[in-house]
């Protein structure tokens, strides 16, 4: 039965018709001209309705009579039909798919109501109610100083002061993710630009309370930490619904219209620091030299002063032993020490002169050429083998030296 409808509807509903809306094709249309209106929907309506009529069992009536009430009773229920059918396809219109990783934030005539998790899910069509899908796994980032490539500068988001009145530029990047995505979507009117705003607000903070060398060098990890800090609590302060996952440092560098200075004053500190080292390394190997020299002096002096102690209290010992024996017998003690004196005397000497009495003239014995012509031994005396002066000479002076001193010690008795 639906087919003779359609066939009898497409004529009817053709677009491309010529005559579409300008009635049948024999000109005519409930005794109208083509060209006095527009197309007689009453018609098409009671078309549908005898096609309904006739789906059910029934016959429909004329094309131009005004109808019978069976042929109301069809139109509603056809009406209701279409109302259904437009409904099921108007309520199934309400599932979607959420993906994993990501989140459906659903408002109700604009309103948030609930997110809803991944799956299959369904809410109200529009226009009660619309859903977002939100990517919470994904990294966003934004670049501050910088645009796509670090060459690509923004000097205005990437010139910062100091603490110590210096210009500095930085260009570092932020990555964050998303923790809720109803503070994302609602808290905020432009996020992306908020999170570039609140990261260009924390980098000129943390770094107008550094050094610039600190800044530069060392302190690199410390300042995106302390930037990552503090966004994160201001963000959280507004809401964002973000969480920062890292902050990169691109580039910290002086501008570049004072490069060319700061890289001389670079080497030059790189120089002091060079010569440092070196400094440091010579007394490195210089002073653990001296130490040990200086010990080595010490231990040395403090053996010399034992040594010189042990010998000063050895022949303090020696002379109470001698003033003991001399106290018995002075005479033969006195010629005795005279002996051992003049022999070490005479032991490390190579030359001796000697004046007798008998004569003016002086005896010259070269002891020297003696020991080594003769190879006499050290304790025995020398011998004479060139001059005039006799062996026994040594002798006779040796006696009367020591008959002198008889004679003097006996005169010091005497006097005592």
């Amino acid at each position: 039965m639906r087919i003779p409808f359609l066939k009898r509807l497409k004529p009817l509903l053709s677009l491309n018709d010529p005559q579409w809306g300008r009635g049948s094709k024999d000109g005519k249309q409930d005794g109208k001209k083509p060209e006095d209106g527009p197309p007689d929907l009453d018609q098409l309506w009671r078309d549908f309705n005898q096609s309904i009529a006739r789906m059910f069992g029934k016959n429909g009536g004329g094309d131009t009579g005004g109808g019978s009430p069976s042929d109301s009773t069809f139109a509603k229920i056809g009406f209701g039909v279409i109302v259904a059918v437009v409904a099921f396809f108007w309520m199934i219109s309400g599932f979607f798919i959420v993906e994993e990783g990501k989140t459906g934030v659903i408002t109700t005539f604009g309103k948030y109501s609930y997110q809803a998790s991944p799956g299959f899910n369904w809410r109200w069509p529009a226009p009660i109610q619309s859903h977002e899908i939100v990517n919470m796994m994904q990294v966003r980032t934004v670049e501050i100083g910088y645009r796509n490539n670090v060459k690509n500068k923004q000097p205005k988001e990437a010139l910062m002061l100091t603490d110590d009145e210096n210009i500095i530029d930085i260009q570092f990047a932020v990555q964050y993710k998303l923790k809720d995505a109803a503070k994302w979507l609602y808290s905020n009117r432009d996020p992306e630009e908020m999170i570039r705003q609140v990261a260009e607000t924390a980098i000129r903070e943390i770094v107008g309370r550094s050094k610039m060398d600190f800044v530069l060098y060392e302190g690199r990890e410390k300042v995106a930490l302390d930037v990552n800090l503090l966004m994160q609590q201001v963000l959280d302060r507004y809401e964002s619904g973000a969480q920062i996952t890292n902050v990169t440092m691109q580039a910290v560098q002086p501008p570049e219209q004072v490069q060319a200075a700061f890289d001389d004053a670079v080497k030059a500190g790189q120089d002091k620091e060079r010569q440092k080292n070196e400094g440091q390394a010579y007394a490195n190997d210089v002073i653990p030299k001296a130490r040990g020299e200086a010990s080595r002096m010490l231990q040395d002096a403090e053996g010399y002063r034992s040594r010189v102690i042990a010998n000063a209290e050895g022949n303090a010992a020696r002379f109470k032993q001698v003033l003991v024996e001399y106290q018995k017998a002075p005479a033969v003690t006195r010629d005795r020490m005279y002996l051992e004196t003049m022999q070490q005397i005479f032991s490390s000497t190579t030359k001796l002169m000697m004046d007798t009495k008998s004569a003016n003239n002086m005896i010259y014995l070269p002891l020297d050429k003696l020991n080594g012509d003769n190879v006499v031994k050290s304790n025995q005396p020398a011998t004479a083998t060139t001059g005039s002066v006799p062996a026994d000479t040594m002798t006779t002076v040796e006696v009367r030296g020591s008959k002198e001193g008889r004679t003097r010690d006996s005169r010091d008795r005497e006097s005592r």
